[in-house]
């Protein structure tokens, strides 16, 4: 499993609007800036956030962007889900019913289940708000 600059991205996204989170709204054009990130590529990214309900769209003066719910409501996996797809490492895991014809005779699938529930345990207990702590507690001066 490897996962892709849009899926990296919409996580760098939703940090920075967990770490701006003071119930005003955030500019694209300012996201872009602080994370380096093409202003083209964040309006595409933005586009799927906002139509799943993760961000909140305001047009107008003081118009921009702000998360839906709070910080500790995001996990990494909801985010990486929504862009990537499935995170399962191999394709027969890929749905909840697995439908390969060899997994009765797999001696590798165990081997496949660990690391998808050790990637889900990861990605599925760790929030916005713990990377914004994070972030903080390693870059105190």
């Amino acid at each position: 499993m490897k996962i892709s600059t849009k899926g990296r991205y919409a996580l760098r996204l939703m940090v920075d609007l967990a770490q701006y989170n003071n119930g005003e709204n955030v500019t694209l054009k300012e996201v872009a800036r602080r994370q380096n990130i093409s202003l083209k590529y964040l309006e595409q990214i933005i586009t799927v956030l906002t139509k799943s309900g993760y961000v909140i769209s305001t047009r107008g003066s003081g118009g921009g962007y702000r998360l839906a719910y709070s910080p500790e409501h995001y996990t990494v996996g909801m985010i990486l889900r929504l862009t990537e797809g499935s995170l399962a490492p191999v394709a027969c895991l890929e749905s909840e019913e697995n439908d390969c014809n060899r997994k009765s005779e797999c001696c590798t699938l165990f081997v496949w289940k660990e690391l998808s529930k050790a990637i889900n345990d990861v990605v599925d207990n760790i929030t916005l708000a713990d990377i914004v702590k994070n972030s903080a507690d390693n870059y105190m001066i």
